[in-house]
């Protein structure tokens, strides 16, 4: 076993719900993961997520690792198509680890990774296309059905970018295809180009796809370590399969969450002081709101970043309704350390600081903005990693997608579909006139 990546804190939350009240609902997380565990529930035939971190293929690692060194050679850029579960875990990973300056980095090892597919903006795309024209790049496209609007609209613009830059063999050298094993236009499209392609896993969602090609691919085409990331989720799979309720993170977290929506608290903000986590939140908003919005039900996902959204959304979770809960995803240790020089003059009034690191400043912050919003009445939940890297973040990812299998059979919703999604679909093709 690894050193613990991960710690749990409910302290700042106890006060708002009784410890009763927390037994049972612990009880309850005890029950849901029976079901999720057994197969019992609704969505059963989306359950291969669950023991996935302990089952990947090394032949896919391996051959997954022979494309990105194909490639990595000839690309300045590699283009993600997708959208939703098809590229916000993959972003989420690529830049919690990456500088915040990546794009600005003369000596690159490997592609620097960009994203396609999940806007329908004519700027993004008129913007972009200068961009592939001035640098060599590679593209994976990843759609189960290869026909959703999004993705569908991107791969045929830079698919024909791509082919009267290179040619078509070479362009056929440099896609690679993520979809479904035997059907699908993306499927027979790969099919018929003789793309290098990747399976999506029936039984595995979108949103719960990162540690599928989905997300492996493009992670490892950025230069990191899918090795460790895979092995951080196993080491949380092994726990959280395990552990008894009181002594289980994600059935705590998903327990306390449930007990508190019980109490009226239905909106969660996930914070943090990292700004390298924004994607993290991203995707955990996708994993929540898509599996428990259904039915009338469900804690309502957001996000903020501090310390910047504490000068604009900080009043609001200080003093606004009483409806929040908030959980703050921390960082123990960064990579780097900036210290506070001092002033002879000290006009800006901050010698008090010398000699300080930015981050014992930024974990003073964190505190004492804890304490104030507790004080405020927000239900504070603390999850906190050592460190940022590839292993932890698999743990994280891990975590929550645990929680949240679990959290929703506790609500009693079906965790694993989505039918609101297709409303707005609809909608927009018949105001396009699609028959």
């Amino acid at each position: 076993m690894t050193e613990k990546e991960l710690f749990f804190n409910t302290e700042n939350a106890e006060n708002f719900v009784n410890s009763e009240d927390i037994n049972n609902f612990l009880a309850l997380s005890e029950e849901a993961r029976k079901t999720l565990m057994t197969g019992t529930g609704a969505g059963n035939d989306f359950l291969g997520w669950v023991d996935l971190p302990g089952r990947i293929d090394s032949a896919e690692i391996k051959k997954i690792e022979s494309d990105v060194k194909r490639l990595t050679p000839k690309c300045r850029l590699f283009v993600v198509i997708g959208i939703g579960g098809s590229y916000l875990g993959t972003r989420a990973v690529i830049e919690a680890l990456q500088s915040e300056f990546a794009p600005f980095e003369q000596e690159r090892k490997h592609p620097y990774i960009i994203y396609a597919g999940h806007t329908l903006s004519e700027d993004y795309y008129a913007q972009l296309m200068p961009l592939l024209d001035r640098y060599d790049y590679g593209v994976a496209v990843i759609s189960k059905s290869g026909t959703t609007t999004e993705p569908a609209v991107a791969f045929r613009i830079i698919k024909g970018h791509m082919e009267k830059k290179y040619g078509q063999e070479e362009a056929r050298e440099r896609i690679i295809a993520i979809t479904d094993a035997h059907r699908g236009a993306l499927h027979a499209i790969a099919e018929q180009e003789g793309y290098s392609s990747y399976v999506i896993p029936d039984n595995v969602g979108g949103r719960f796809s990162v540690l599928t090609p989905v997300g492996l691919l493009p992670i490892a085409m950025a230069g990191y370590d899918i090795h460790r990331l895979i092995e951080g989720a196993h080491q949380a799979m092994q726990e959280y399969h395990r552990l008894p309720a009181q002594e289980n993170d994600a059935l705590r977290y998903a327990a306390y969450r449930n007990a508190l929506y019980s109490k009226g608290y239905k909106v969660e903000m996930l914070t943090n002081f990292t700004p390298s986590l924004k994607y993290v939140s991203e995707w955990w908003k996708q994993l929540y709101g898509e599996s428990e919005g259904k039915e009338g039900r469900g804690i309502l996902p957001h996000s903020l970043s501090f310390t910047t959204d504490l000068h604009s959304m900080g009043q609001y979770m200080q003093e606004g309704e009483r409806t929040l809960i908030e959980t703050v995803v921390s960082v123990a240790n960064s990579h780097e350390r900036v210290q506070i020089p001092t002033d002879e003059k000290d006009l800006d009034g901050v010698n008090y600081l010398t000699g300080k690191s930015l981050t014992e400043i930024n974990h003073c912050a964190e505190r004492g903005t804890i304490e104030a919003h507790h004080d405020g009445g927000v239900p504070v939940i603390r999850i906190e990693l050592t460190e940022l890297n590839e292993s932890s973040i698999g743990r994280l990812i891990y975590f929550f997608e645990y929680a949240c299998g679990v959290s929703g059979y506790m609500l009693g919703v079906n965790p694993f579909n989505q039918p609101g999604v297709e409303a707005y679909k609809k909608n927009m093709f018949r105001l396009l006139g699609k028959k």
